[in-house]
């Protein structure tokens, strides 16, 4: 369906999971206004999302949420949030393009469940040497910000 959703010209959602802890690190210059380009690069932002714990800063927060992020704050690691809410997403029909944003290799699954789908999954690496070969395989693009 989502293959002849497209053949009819509907614009592409888009969703972007940016995993904070592992993206928002003084090694990495990650920057909000890039990522929501890059998921606008794809389509139309269906659903973008900063996932953090309890110990972002409340700067990291307003940042995210003034660029028109949504921000999951977790009691504890993100990762199950980010996984379930992207793959909700997928299996729902909401997006038709995931992108996740990290350089954990936990999130393979996702891009792959996705891909099953027949969604267009990409990979965002915060930069060269955080970048997942895993994360990087699995999906159809891969990008490293610089």
């Amino acid at each position: 369906m989502k293959l002849f959703e497209r053949l009819l010209g509907r614009e592409t959602r888009v969703g972007i999971f940016v995993d904070g802890p592992n993206v928002f690190r003084p090694e990495f210059d990650v920057d909000l206004d890039e990522l929501r380009a890059l998921a606008r690069g794809e389509g139309t932002v269906a659903l973008s999302r900063v996932y953090v714990d309890a110990n972002a800063g409340s700067a990291l927060i307003q940042a995210a949420e003034a660029r028109g992020f949504g921000v999951v704050t977790t009691s504890g690691d993100v990762d199950v949030k980010l996984a379930v809410e992207a793959v909700e997403a997928t299996v729902d029909g909401q997006i038709d393009t995931v992108i996740v944003v990290s350089r954990d290799t936990d999130f393979k699954p996702v891009l792959e469940t996705a891909a099953k789908r027949g969604l267009r999954t990409v990979a965002v690496a915060p930069g060269t040497h955080g970048r997942s070969d895993a994360l990087r395989n699995a999906a159809h693009h891969e990008i490293t910000l610089e």
